[in-house]
């Protein structure tokens, strides 16, 4: 600014200049981006809001087989195969499995094989009498938390002594028991709206030990309905367990 002095058109001139160097400079605390790694954190993290975020501790039962068919099932729209273990999913610390002993009802009021309690009693191997078998065609079970809770993370075991992929599993919330109120679908897989519940964007998958792990992101919700329409092996559906992790809303 020191040669500017003494020329008020050039003195112009250098306030544009040094305002728009200014302009162009970062800021304090300017971060550059990070480009995206692909790998899941495995140590806690905070959200935007500042709340602490760790894995959710998932008690799996014992594998029943090794690896899964290399085969497509027709029909079919499977999702593509995972290399390595499940990445864990990250929720608020304090969340909790809060399903076990809920009652459960379903469209099918007297199952042929086991009993609905069943759904929710812990037992979540791949044996003869740790299952409830529902009639064919599209069935639903349907969890009562007892009360509202903010819920993070739902797990279901269908049938997995063997690889099979059930059909049409649609994963739905509501605030009544006649779902009715506040609805929300948190995972559809029927990807021909064959249910008559809509299109889904999910894909299919073989059933595992590990379960399907569906993220709800701290939706609020008291019931839990979950759908299935048959297997590749037959036209029943089964469930082994179904495990609901949430948090009670303040």
């Amino acid at each position: 600014m020191t040669h500017c002095k003494g020329n008020r058109a050039l003195l112009r001139l250098c306030v544009v200049l040094v305002a728009g160097v200014m302009l162009s400079a970062p800021t304090v605390g300017q971060v550059k981006p990070v480009k995206p790694t692909g790998k899941q954190p495995v140590k806690p993290t905070k959200q935007a809001t500042g709340r602490k975020l760790v894995p959710l501790k998932i008690k799996l039962p014992k594998p029943a087989f090794k690896g899964t068919p290399k085969h497509v099932p027709p029909g079919t729209n499977l999702e593509k195969p995972r290399k390595g273990p499940r990445p864990p999913l990250m929720v608020p610390k304090g969340v909790r499995l809060i399903s076990k002993g809920a009652k459960v009802t379903s469209s099918d009021s007297e199952p042929i094989i086991g009993e609905l309690a069943m759904v929710t009693d812990g037992d979540k191997e791949a044996e003869e009498g740790s299952y409830v078998e529902l009639g064919p065609g599209k069935q639903w079970v349907q969890i009562d938390l007892g009360r509202p809770y903010r819920i993070y993370a739902i797990v279901v075991w269908h049938a997995h002594a063997n690889a099979i992929v059930y059909r049409d599993v649609v994963v739905q919330l509501a605030d009544d028991r006649d779902f009715l109120k506040n609805v929300r679908t948190v995972f559809n897989n029927d990807h021909d709206n064959s249910s008559g519940l809509g299109i889904g964007k999910d894909k299919e998958y073989w059933e595992t030990y590990e379960g399907k792990l569906i993220s709800v992101d701290g939706q609020v919700a008291r019931y839990v309905r979950l759908y299935s329409n048959g297997s590749t092996s037959d036209e029943l559906n089964h469930y082994t367990e179904v495990e609901v992790y949430g948090q009670p809303v303040k």
